[in-house]
């Protein structure tokens, strides 16, 4: 999978994470397993690597390169969402302690539920509002790609109560809505056709024949 050439805050590019997708190889592992923006990306690019593939196998063009217009979008929104973003302000028990999470998390865990799906590839995550002030009102707008032949309604049903649930389990956001696009259908896999073998045919005994 070819993808844009962007530096992340640690230094990796999604041409790196893109080649240790394909290859297993990277100069630094062991920085794979402790980096939460290097661990966003891949799930990611493994997903479209996946669905990509199976596209490929119904003969769409140059699907899973990051050439056609919905992979470059993808591509182009991880991009931006891997980077931390705004700062979301946490509840803490203690007065002296200061706790947050990030924009890009958020953005990630979105991503993670939304890929999840079978079928399905987000696009654009964001949050819109004013998430550095606690409680303010948040609105969660996601795009998603969506293969042919799995109902969009039903879709976009399912994802939204499972943004609902994750969000308001792992985040004190104050979500107000959650608006789900779908911004592409993409053509399933072609069905693979059986090899035709002939049946075997008895030879003709003529021995006993008159």
């Amino acid at each position: 999978m070819n993808t844009p050439n962007d530096t992340l805050e640690c230094g990796h590019s999604l041409a790196d994470l893109s080649a240790y997708v394909d290859t297993g190889q990277i100069d630094d592992p062991a920085h794979l397993e402790r980096c939460p923006e290097c661990q966003a990306a891949l799930a990611s690019l493994r997903h479209l690597s996946q669905l990509g593939g199976d596209l490929l196998r119904s003969d769409v063009a140059d699907a899973g390169s990051g050439n056609d217009d919905w992979m470059q979008s993808i591509l182009d929104n991880l991009r931006l969402e891997l980077r931390p973003g705004r700062s979301i302000p946490l509840q803490s028990e203690h007065p002296d302690d200061t706790l947050w999470e990030s924009e890009g998390a958020i953005s990630a865990l979105i991503r993670s539920v939304a890929d999840a799906l079978p079928g399905t590839a987000a696009g654009k995550c964001r949050l819109q509002g004013e998430v550095t002030t606690m409680g303010a009102p948040i609105t969660v707008e996601v795009e998603v790609a969506v293969v042919y032949g799995h109902p969009m309604e039903e879709r976009a049903a399912t994802l939204r109560d499972e943004l609902a649930r994750t969000l308001a389990t792992q985040t004190e956001l104050n979500i107000q809505a959650i608006n789900i696009t779908v911004t592409d259908v993409l053509e399933p896999p072609a069905p693979v056709q059986p090899t035709h073998t002939p049946a075997a045919t008895e030879p003709l005994n003529t021995e006993d024949q008159p």
